[in-house]
């Protein structure tokens, strides 16, 4: 058997990271057992689908590098193909025509709450062979099985069982003549030879109609995997109020693919203790059984940790690209300055996002106004005025301003004063970068310029002198 998997998001708002989880879990199943993946995208709601919605799930999908074999598909172009299926199970007997309006729906389901009974729709028409009732439009239901059950094999939660008799009379086309949803999935993954469906488990209520459906139709079920849900450090629901939770919100945050896709696949499965898995690896050894039945809390800190971990392994010529693309999003020049390749490579051992990298490195790019303050309250101590201005002279003498000749002048600087190297670097680097952080102080010197490293040094200078005239 060639196994079949799908992802099929509706585009109604942007690539949520349960979405991509699921996404991940479907692409991987797929290449772990030679198969093929397919993208649907179901867009039959009309009034909440939009144009930038497929966008953002194409493109997030194409950043974390989930490549479909087959689609997209779009279920707004196979409305024909839907139709012919609910003209089968009306002439078959296996649906029907409704003529309930709204009112007396809701009316029925009033009374219904008040014996308090399940709302169910109560099945008047399912058996109706009179005229069209003047003035409704009727929906389609199928006729669900009044007797025995559903049993699912799910490959994540175990056997699970539904009673025929809990589960009413689905519409399966508006009084307009659309097709539900519950009856446009049944018939695409029919339609695509779908054999395992893995989604979230918020479908599982739909499962056991879907599947009676099918069977309606002649057709034996997929097999089904639901996959819990994502929570937040809260115990809540994954969510805006927790952070980002569109795929595309972590690219403009500075994640790099590979380490989401990483988080994603441990987010609920594992492989012995192992935390760290290339995408080959994942394809080798995932597997839906090592897939927890319980939902999994979504956890920054590991996150931020894969982050770090890719940034450091990653090539500089890449990280220089995305670092680029994060000074520009700061809206940072860097016309003049050094080449983001060589700050990413200097930058890269201590930075868990690039957005991270990029805030930390702009005065490589910019002028600031003053220094931190508790920075050049610690380092700009009595004694070092002479020291900077003995600095400012030697550096303004080098001719190669290489980072191996700057550290010999701050080393000899140090070795004249008689003090540890740091005692002289520490104060320079508050200097030039006007924080306690940075680079190397070579490297650091080397990628500001000596323009600009001279500038700041005489901003240091005056900023010491005037607070001793003013102490």
């Amino acid at each position: 058997m060639l196994v079949r998997t799908r992802f099929a998001p509706s585009p109604t708002g942007f690539l949520h990271v349960g979405g991509a989880r699921t996404a991940l879990f479907c692409f991987l199943f797929a290449r772990r057992y030679g198969g093929q993946f397919i993208l649907r995208i179901e867009d039959t709601d009309e009034a909440r689908s939009t144009e930038t919605s497929v966008s953002a799930i194409l493109d997030g999908m194409a950043w974390l590098g989930l490549d479909c074999d087959e689609g997209p598909y779009y279920q707004s172009e196979r409305a024909d193909i839907y139709r012919s299926y609910i003209d089968h199970l009306l002439q078959t007997g296996l649906a029907y025509r409704c003529y309930c309006t709204k009112e007396e729906l809701e009316q029925l389901r009033e009374s219904q709450r008040i014996l308090g009974q399940k709302p169910r729709y109560d099945g008047r028409y399912r058996d109706y062979s009179g005229p069209a009732r003047k003035g409704v439009d009727p929906v389609i239901r199928f006729k669900n099985p009044l007797q025995g059950e559903v049993v699912i094999n799910d490959l994540i939660r175990g056997t699970m069982t539904f009673d025929n008799a809990e589960l009413d009379d689905l519409v399966i086309a508006r009084a307009d003549g659309t097709p539900t949803y519950n009856f446009t999935v049944v018939v695409d993954d029919l339609e695509m030879g779908i054999t395992h469906v893995i989604r979230g488990d918020d479908h599982i209520n739909n499962t056991p109609r879907q599947i009676n459906i099918l069977r309606a139709l002649g057709k034996e079920p997929p097999a089904y995997a639901h996959v819990p849900m994502i929570l937040g450090s809260d115990g809540h629901r994954l969510s805006k109020r927790h952070g980002a939770v569109a795929v595309t919100q972590f690219r403009e945050r500075g994640y790099l693919p590979e380490a989401l896709l990483n988080y994603l696949v441990r987010l609920g499965w594992s492989h012995g203790d192992k935390e760290v898995f290339s995408l080959a690896e994942m394809i080798d050894l995932f597997s839906l059984e090592n897939v927890n039945r319980g939902a999994a809390a979504f956890d920054y800190d590991k996150l931020h940790w894969l982050n770090q971990h890719y940034i450091k392994e990653s090539n500089a010529s890449i990280l220089g690209d995305l670092l680029a693309d994060q000074l520009d999003l700061l809206g940072v020049r860097r016309d003049i300055g050094p080449t983001p390749a060589l700050v990413a490579q200097a930058q890269r051992e201590r930075a868990k996002t690039m957005r991270e990298m990029a805030e930390n490195s702009r005065y490589f790019y910019e002028d600031f106004d003053d220094f931190e303050e508790k920075a050049a309250k610690k380092n700009f101590k009595k004694g070092i005025l002479e020291t900077l201005r003995i600095l400012r002279s030697e550096l303004s003498g080098v001719i190669n301003w290489r980072a191996e000749v700057l550290q010999e002048v701050v080393a000899d600087t140090a070795a004249n004063a008689n003090v540890k190297l740091g005692k002289v670097a520490q104060p320079l680097r508050v200097a030039v970068c006007g924080r306690a952080v940075s680079p190397p102080i070579d490297v650091t010197l080397e990628l500001t310029g000596k323009v600009r490293t001279l500038q700041r040094l005489d901003m240091a200078i005056a900023y010491i002198c005037t607070n001793q005239l003013s102490s």
